[in-house]
């Protein structure tokens, strides 16, 4: 779905060992323009979140054609690749 040159990060209060419970946060790194974020964003929460048995996940998408928001930096700063 995403391609091979796809990137993931984990970010947020998963990367908090202090912290329990909350939700998978995942930026998805793109080097390609993608068509229909939204859509995208939203399946691959889905599979995810199947396999991780019914865990909430969110998605957040980079790619060259989407807008680069504050949560971006975040999750660049201090997230982990995958």
């Amino acid at each position: 779905m995403a391609g091979s040159k796809a990137c993931v990060r984990v970010f947020g209060s998963r990367l908090d060992d202090a912290a329990h419970g909350g939700d998978i946060d995942l930026m998805l790194e793109l080097t390609e323009p993608v068509e229909n974020p939204a859509l995208m964003a939203a399946q691959l929460s889905a599979q995810v979140s199947r396999a991780m048995h019914g865990r909430k996940v969110d998605v957040l998408l980079s790619a060259p054609n989407l807008m680069r928001l504050p949560i971006h930096d975040v999750a660049f700063k201090e997230g982990r690749l995958l």
